[in-house]
């Protein structure tokens, strides 16, 4: 089993950055896919950032490509979300996930986080 815990969320205004962290404990995230998510008020949760295991393979939204970037440090057991030129609408929760396979489908994860709120002001 892996228990995911992230960290980092807050308040920003918009066109600033933050980054959010996932410390995975339990097992090694070595061979998982970890990908993040994210969830707005009223809406279903949806795919953000993907990076597969070993080859680090990696695959983002559109909507935020170019803007977001996802990261993994295996030796410390931590996925990270570098967000920049933060928009009011990326404001959520956002949800660290861990799976046996390279999907944006919610399904395709087994182990979440609780979330970590992100607000962005205008």
């Amino acid at each position: 089993q892996v228990q995911l815990v992230e960290s980092g969320g807050g308040l920003v205004q918009a066109g600033g950055s933050l980054r959010l962290s996932c410390a995975a404990s339990g097992r090694t995230i070595s061979t998982y896919t970890m990908a993040w998510f994210r969830q707005a008020p009223g809406k279903e949760r949806e795919f953000v950032a993907q990076i597969s295991s070993w080859t680090n393979n990696i695959n983002y939204a559109d909507s935020v490509k170019g803007r977001f970037s996802i990261s993994r440090d295996n030796a410390k057991n931590t996925v990270y979300l570098q967000m920049n030129s933060l928009k009011p609408e990326d404001t959520a929760v956002y949800f660290c996930a861990a799976g046996r396979m390279f999907s944006s489908v919610r399904s395709a994860y087994d182990y979440w986080g609780q979330g970590t709120l992100v607000t962005v002001s205008s």
